[in-house]
């Protein structure tokens, strides 16, 4: 990729942050509630609310105030917490962004593990009884609901087995073995819809790939299976896919709101609604903008991978 096609990926990524970070700062703007009375609480005069609202700008235009504020967030200020404990908003993104991450990423992880080797399978035996009864299992799990499938799991796991903790968080440097014992749960949770579409989209284009001349040709000479699928027919397979995980990690990481509630763990997901619940604006939009350029991100770094993986791609930029 030259420095041009660099510079102009750069310019969407901005853009593309800037329309996102004004409409979330609108749409936290329009949250019933005054941030006056989160800040003070019931009771106080009028002339204490009005002077509040002056301090927080919440007189001005619009425009001026989110321009306030994104030269503050540019500055790596995104404000303080309104409501008690008035806290900085990044130091409380800084807390539970782990959180989320390490579940978006154990799951991104569990999901590819399982869904590449069904799909080889799968694929191997197209049309087979393999085939179709791993199809019935992808296509029964995407039916599922993801916080039908936590309580299913909380329920045979957690209350019968006794195989896992229902609550509560460790991090990592707490103790790692504590922490993955709290953690491994929700990840699953989390990655079962991934795996079933991953499983799905890879299986179908392995399928196609599967019929190339190339692969006939291989086959024709001998090589062994294994060598046939995972050497000559995953790479060409995997572009849908690693497009597919670019968008579920950055996803992964916004979704987890009903996982965390669920588990009662202090991710992002958590923050967000509580932060929506108490009227919170300058940490339901420091969140959401946070959440917003990771996935951004993640996905142009996914781009840039194509150049690498598909030498087509890599002479379009040349």
């Amino acid at each position: 990729m030259n420095i041009g096609a660099i510079g102009k990926k750069l310019g969407q990524l901005v853009i593309v942050i800037l329309i996102v970070s004004f409409g979330t700062f609108v749409l936290a703007s329009l949250i019933p509630g005054d941030p006056a009375v989160s800040v003070l609480g019931e009771g106080r005069t009028p002339a204490e609310y009005e002077e509040v609202r002056q301090q927080l700008g919440l007189n001005d235009p619009l425009l001026v105030r989110y321009w306030d504020w994104l030269t503050s967030a540019l500055q790596g200020d995104l404000g303080n917490s309104l409501v008690p404990p008035q806290q900085d908003v990044l130091t409380a993104i800084g807390s539970a962004l782990p959180v989320s991450v390490q579940l978006a990423v154990m799951g991104l992880v569990i999901a590819l593990v399982v869904a590449v080797p069904l799909a080889l399978w799968s694929a191997h035996h197209e049309g087979g009884v393999i085939d179709r009864v791993i199809s019935a299992a992808t296509f029964g799990v995407l039916s599922v609901p993801s916080f039908l499938a936590g309580l299913l799991l909380i329920m045979v796991t957690v209350n019968w087995l006794g195989w896992f903790p229902r609550s509560q968080w460790v991090r990592i440097g707490d103790s790692l073995s504590g922490n993955l014992s709290h953690a491994i749960l929700p990840a699953i949770t989390i990655s079962l819809l991934e795996m079933a579409m991953f499983t799905r989209v890879l299986r179908s284009d392995l399928v196609t790939t599967l019929r190339e001349d190339y692969i006939l040709a291989s086959k024709a000479k001998g090589m062994p299976t294994l060598r046939v699928l995972f050497s000559d027919a995953l790479r060409p397979s995997s572009f849908s896919l690693i497009t597919m995980m670019g968008l579920a990690l950055g996803g992964m990481i916004g979704s987890t709101v009903i996982v965390e509630t669920l588990f009662s763990l202090p991710g992002m997901g958590t923050l967000i609604v509580r932060a929506a619940q108490q009227g919170d604006s300058p940490m339901l939009l420091g969140a959401v903008v946070v959440i917003a350029v990771i996935y951004v991100l993640v996905n142009s770094a996914i781009d840039v991978l194509y150049t690498y993986l598909d030498p087509r791609s890599r002479r379009v930029h040349v």
